[in-house]
């Protein structure tokens, strides 16, 4: 049996493709950020205030700003609502990922994700070791995808706020949100 030449065009565009990974990159994402407090509100957020100002800084836009109370349905309730603003295409969420009877943010938002990001929880408390040591084991920062949504929940701290969206979720974002919405 005949052998077919060597097509180096199906190689080529495999390479094309790996070389060109951010090709479904979204451009100027709109961010919904939320707090998850019983003591703070909009006005008297200091870690609200950082998310929004790092991803301010990135160019990002910051279409929602909300805090909710500590309370499971009020959280899944506000997250779920994000998934049908169509200026929304990813969350932030601050507040309640310890390990109190009252943080609850990590429950209410994962019942929501179709798709789990581990990566990022593992990562963020790698980050945050250096800064804070094995007092990390305390913190439960995940994210996953909601409705073909990114969702980050970070620690109420605003030094842990402004480690995740600034280390970790700006340099991903883009390219996450692409990913999710394929």
């Amino acid at each position: 049996m005949p052998t077919q030449p060597y097509d180096r065009s199906e190689e080529e565009s495999d390479r094309n493709h790996e070389h060109n990974h951010h090709h479904h990159d979204v451009e100027d994402p709109g961010v919904a950020v939320l707090t998850v407090s019983s003591s703070r509100s909009v006005d008297d957020d200091p870690s609200g205030d950082a998310i929004e100002t790092a991803l301010n800084d990135a160019d990002y836009r910051v279409v929602e700003r909300e805090s909710v109370g500590d309370d499971y349905d009020a959280i899944r309730s506000r997250v779920e609502s994000y998934t049908t603003d169509e200026r929304v295409d990813a969350v932030v969420t601050t507040g309640g990922t310890g390990v109190t009877p009252d943080d609850v943010t990590v429950e209410a938002v994962s019942s929501l994700f179709t798709k789990d990001l581990p990566g990022f929880g593992e990562l963020f408390r790698r980050r945050s070791a250096d800064e804070i040591g094995t007092r990390v084991i305390g913190t439960r920062a995940t994210a996953g995808v909601v409705a073909e949504m990114p969702v980050f929940c970070l620690p109420g701290s605003e030094n842990a706020a402004q480690l995740g969206v600034s280390e970790i979720i700006i340099s991903e974002l883009p390219h996450l949100i692409g990913l999710a919405q394929r």
